[in-house]
């Protein structure tokens, strides 16, 4: 484990997916106390990304928390103008922070979407899992990331994530 980091330091997030980077952007480290990572970015995505839920678009600001032992990282979305959107969640083998201090987070396909309001709590790409074929390469794997998103949905149901990132 690390010692807990000094705010205002920039890292790299790279997010990966079937072995290759999805993404990569820049980031500001908010928090590291050694279970936790904490950093700040703003939408890294081309343009606007529209779900249907949500819209992503340039100005949105992530407050981005990932974790070394469990098997998700919870991104809370807001507004150019600060107002929340809600809660993005992916589901992820635990983050590693490599030699230069740069986060890597690998996508397990599954995600859940949590608006502001808590009305809208959505599971989101379980057929790209299923498609994955995570369960016949790494059973184990596959186990903790559908614990992990049935734990996230059960979190937001009782009233978010908010005792899970004080």
């Amino acid at each position: 484990m690390s010692a807990p980091s000094m705010p205002d330091t920039s890292l790299q997030v790279r997010l990966v997916k079937a072995g290759r980077t999805k993404i990569s952007y820049p980031a500001l480290l908010l928090h590291d106390d050694g279970e936790r990572v904490t950093v700040r970015a703003e939408w890294a995505g081309e343009g606007v990304r529209d779900f249907g839920f949500v819209r992503f678009e340039p100005g949105d600001v992530f407050t981005e928390h990932y974790w070394r032992d469990r098997w998700y990282a919870i991104k809370e979305v807001r507004a150019g103008d600060g107002t929340l959107k809600g809660w993005y969640c992916d589901i992820t083998r635990p983050v590693v922070r490599d030699a230069e201090g740069d986060l890597r987070s690998e996508d397990l396909d599954l995600d859940l979407w949590v608006s502001a309001d808590g009305s809208q709590v959505i599971r989101l790409d379980e057929d790209e899992f299923a498609e994955s074929g995570l369960a016949g390469r790494d059973p184990a794997a596959a186990r903790a990331a559908t614990r992990a998103l049935d734990e996230l949905e059960r979190l937001a149901r009782q009233g978010g994530f908010a005792a899970l990132l004080a």
